[in-house]
Parts: C-alpha cells; sequence; structure tokens
C-alpha cells in the first residue's frame, strides 16, 4: 500500500471527516502528505495536527471539542445544545479545569470558563450535535446551576430554561439541590423554584 492509499484509508475509515497528524505518523507516513493534501483542496487545516476533509459537513460544536479535548460545553451553549434555550449563541462557551492552558484557546472564538478540577467533571454527559456526532456536554441540572451562579447569562434566558424545567416531566430535583449544594448556588435555585412550583 503506497501513501497516498494509506492516506484515502484512513480518510474513508474516518467517521466524522477529521484526520490527525498523529494518526498520519501512526500509519507510518511523514506528515507533509498532510500539506500536500491541504495544497491540493483536499483537506484544510481546522487547529493543530486536526484536518478535515472538504467535502465533508463542517460540525463546529465536534471540531472545537476534538481541538480542545479537554473542554466540556457549559452555560448558555449547553442550554442550547440541551433543548432549553431557542437562542444560537454567537459564541460557545466552554469549561476547563483551573491550570489547563492551550495557547490557541485565547484566539478561537470561545467563552472559556475554568473550574477547580474537583468540580470539572460531575454532571458531564454525551449527546449528539446538530449534525449527528457525539460531543460532551454538562448536563441540565448542572448546567442551571452554571447559569446561575456565573454572570454574563441572559436573564431572560435563565428565567425560560428555569420554567422549561420546573415544567418538565424529565426533572430530578434531588440532582438540582445535590448539584446546587456543591456549586453554593442553593439559594438562587430555592427562589427561582419557589416562584416556578
Amino acid at each position: 500500500m503506497n501513501a497516498k492509499e494509506k492516506i484515502e484509508e484512513l480518510m474513508k475509515t474516518s467517521k466524522d471527516g477529521t484526520i490527525t497528524s498523529a494518526q498520519v505518523t501512526e500509519a507510518g507516513l511523514h506528515r507533509s502528505v498532510l500539506q500536500k493534501l491541504v495544497s491540493s483542496g483536499e483537506v484544510y487545516r481546522f487547529g493543530r495536527g486536526l484536518y478535515v476533509q472538504s467535502s465533508t459537513w463542517e460540525d463546529d460544536f465536534h471540531l472545537l471539542q476534538r481541538r480542545y479535548g479537554r473542554g466540556i460545553y457549559s452555560h448558555d451553549t449547553a442550554l442550547y445544545l440541551l433543548g432549553y434555550s431557542d437562542r444560537t449563541p454567537a459564541k460557545y462557551t466552554m469549561t476547563f479545569p483551573k491550570g489547563y492552558n492551550a495557547p490557541s484557546l485565547k484566539d478561537a472564538n470561545l467563552i472559556v470558563k475554568r473550574i477547580v478540577p474537583e468540580n470539572y467533571e460531575f454532571g458531564e454527559t454525551e449527546i449528539e450535535s446538530p449534525s449527528g456526532n457525539p460531543i460532551r456536554v454538562y448536563d441540565l441540572e448542572r448546567t442551571l446551576c452554571d447559569v446561575l451562579r456565573g454572570k454574563g447569562s441572559d436573564v431572560q434566558i435563565v428565567g425560560e430554561a428555569m420554567k422549561r424545567y420546573a415544567a418538565s416531566k424529565d426533572k430530578n430535583m434531588h440532582k438540582l439541590m445535590q448539584y446546587a449544594d456543591l456549586l453554593r448556588v442553593k439559594p438562587k435555585v430555592l427562589r427561582y423554584l419557589e416562584v416556578l412550583l
């Protein structure tokens, strides 16, 4: 199998239309083949070491998470992805553990939130992006606590999400109160629920 055939095989087996420089190296190829693919227009560079086939539908949510593997969609972005906000975020919000610092984060069109490592993973869940690719997002209860404790979330979006949650059959009040306790927003959560329930 020559270099072109190996690359074609890698691209065929990619479910999401991406190829990484690590995959190319693993296949025993020199990374310069990626530059040739970029020059020919077959792929484009999305970020450091991550290339996307030009023929695939671009899924921003999935690609950003591939680029920043430690990022979890949160706040207004998570509300949108979970179907509790109709407003498409102008900038996506991702939460990272404190201490994580990818240099390219400053250039990304993201709202970056940081959290102490012990509170980073709880409430994390995997859903499908609007394009059908797997992405990591905080669950609804965690997201509601995050938007209530943070600054910068639109009051209308938060109010509407809390209304939808209170009316939902799938609400988990026990989990919401547990998270509210851990994230120190129990009084705020209770104030909203007193009005809505």
